[in-house]
Order: C-alpha cells, then structure tokens, then sequence
C-alpha cells in the first residue's frame, strides 16, 4: 500500500485531501511543518508539498527531499502561479505542479499517475522478460534490448500488472503524464515499436496482446508468475 506524506499547514485542505486518498486505498501522512515532516521522508513513497509553510520555505523542503530520496516522486502544491516559479521547482526535481485551487479529482489523478510511473520493484522478471528498473536495462533471454526512455516507460507500466488490459487513455496518463497534448494514437506507435524490438508477431502474441476496442496488456507466461530476485 504506497504511504503519502502530505504536507498542508490549512487544516481544511489537509483533511479533504487525506480523506481523498485514504479512500484510494493510500496510507497518508500529514506533516504541518517541514521540521515534522523531515521524519517521514525515510518511509513514504510519495510527497505532496505545499509551498507555503510556516516555518520553512517549501522549496527547501523539496531540495532536502531530493537529495535525500533522489527518486522520490514529488507534487507540488502551491497558490504562486506565476511561471518562474513553476519552472524552477520543475528543474530542481519535482515531478509535478499544480497551482490552487485546484480540483480534488486532478490532485488524485496526478498522485495516481505519479505512483504509478514511480512505484515498483527495482527488478521485473516476466518469464524471460526482465526489467532493471533502477538500471533502465531490458533483457530478453538474457540478450540486452535498447529501448528509448519512452519504450521502457511504457513497458515497464505494462510490465507492473502482467494480464491487466490497460486502456489508452491510463497509458497516456501513466507513460506521458496528465499536461500530454497530442492523440493517444501515439500509444499505438509506441507498442508497435516495443513489438519489433521484443521479436513479438500481433497476431499471434507471447508479449503484447491487442485487446480490440479496449486497449493492451502484457500476457503472463505461463508458468512462470512475475517474481522479484
């Protein structure tokens, strides 16, 4: 169960927001300050700061934040809207913004899509398939495959649940994030490209599968379940 630090010194917005994600299923930390919040940073797997704290600048935060769990996802949550500041905080590692107010359901999709580009094991075996996640390295039968950051991102979703039919819009939002503005077409062009890259025939699959009218999954092997070494 993925574990979010919350950091909001309004008790309101805290508590819709804690709620929210309590009622996904996430386990939610509240911190009001940075110092108390600096003790949680060890064991979440998500952090969702506003920038306006009593006792700290949040960016100060976000930097420690960084530098102690360089891959960490972060949200930022602040009412300063203006465009230096989004851009700087993008630069020094969050992962995504939003300016308030802001919808309650935007902020739960945005975490969703955080978690789910972020959240994993290091290591993905799916038959002969492996993902080294922290090393971005694919193996097929223990031959090395050279794929874009795009393909590996997109596999790797895939890779996460084997036998999950994932549509195109969940794989727009968990490959290409929420702010992507072309077709979802492109998702299309990408799974042909991992097809050729995996050796893999559309019409008789052993990676990919079509699901016509719904989008696409990876198949499990079978008899081998994805394990972690």
């Amino acid at each position: 169960m993925p574990k979010i630090l919350l950091i909001e010194d309004d008790p309101q917005v805290a508590q819709l927001l804690q709620i929210t994600l309590e009622q996904k299923g996430h386990t939610v930390y509240w911190a009001t300050s940075g110092e108390e919040a600096m003790g949680y940073l060890p064991k979440i797997d998500l952090l969702a700061l506003d920038l306006g704290l009593p006792d700290v600048d949040g960016v100060e935060i976000l930097k420690q934040a960084r530098t102690l769990r360089p891959r960490l996802p972060v949200l930022v949550l602040t009412a300063k809207d203006d465009e230096y500041t989004k851009v700087y905080c993008l630069e020094i590692g969050a992962d995504d913004y939003m300016t308030k107010p802001f919808s309650v359901l935007e902020f739960t999709a945005r975490v969703q899509a955080l978690l789910r580009r972020s959240y994993g094991s290091p290591k993905m075996r799916i038959g002969h398939l492996e993902l080294d996640v922290e090393g971005h390295r694919v193996t097929l039968e223990g031959r090395e495959l050279k794929l874009s950051k795009t393909e590996f991102a997109l596999l790797r979703t895939l890779a996460s649940a084997p036998g999950r039919v994932w549509s195109r819009n969940e794989l727009l939002e968990a490959v290409w994030g929420l702010t992507f503005d072309g077709t979802d077409r492109v998702v299309d062009v990408y799974i042909n490209m991992l097809r050729k890259k995996l050796g893999d025939d559309p019409r008789n699959p052993h990676f990919i599968e079509t699901m016509v009218g719904v989008g696409y999954r990876l198949l499990e092997p079978r008899r081998n379940n994805p394990t972690v070494p």
